[in-house]
């Protein structure tokens, strides 16, 4: 079962260290610290079926509606601000600032994120992540909880967050005329 899990260490990680890392080592690094995302266990069925739901779902909603946003789903690096020594993996990021994005990942905030949580991992998640996003200027953070079926939507520029369940359809922020059905989606699921 994936778990975030933090890597003790007296001193303060940086940059230099986080690129050090192996390839696959699926860490991030926040505040100073290393938190592993996964021991040894692969994402559940569940897990990855809502990844690629969601993912193809928006990507599909930006081609048809011939949007400038790019979706990619995780392993993929995030650095929130370029100035700090912040890096994450969203299950998934869209990013509308093509700017923002290099070879290696996207420096600054994406405008969406979307995470899947585990019970294991729900403290990162809903806390720890929740703070930096916030503070790096996602516009929108969806946290969507397969065990609760249950979607948090935080919607940074009203400073306001609305709890559905997984039989809603759930309006995206950042795009108008856009809503997602989980009811859809979920009928998928184990």
């Amino acid at each position: 079962m994936p778990l975030v899990k933090e890597i003790e260490k007296e001193e303060r990680y940086t940059a230099e260290d986080y690129f050090a890392l192996p390839e696959n080592a699926h860490t991030e690094l926040i505040d100073g610290k290393f938190y592993k995302l996964y021991d040894m266990a692969s994402p559940s069925f569940n897990h990855q079926k809502l990844l690629i739901e969601l993912s193809v779902g928006i990507s599909n909603y930006i081609k048809a509606h011939n949007g400038k946003c790019e979706v990619l789903p995780a392993p993929f690096m995030v650095q929130l601000k370029k100035e700090e020594d912040n890096y994450v993996e969203p299950d998934i990021s869209v990013i509308c600032d093509r700017e923002k994005l290099t070879e290696k990942g996207c420096i600054g905030a994406p405008d969406w994120i979307i995470e899947i949580a585990f019970p294991s991992n729900s403290e990162h998640d809903y806390m720890r992540k929740l703070s930096l996003y916030v503070d790096a200027g996602v516009r929108e953070y969806w946290i969507v909880d397969p065990e609760c079926r249950r979607i948090i939507v935080y919607t940074m520029a009203k400073e306001v967050f609305a709890l559905y369940g997984f039989e809603d359809k759930i309006p995206v922020g950042i795009f108008e005329d856009y809503a997602i059905d989980f009811a859809e989606i979920s009928s998928g699921l184990l």
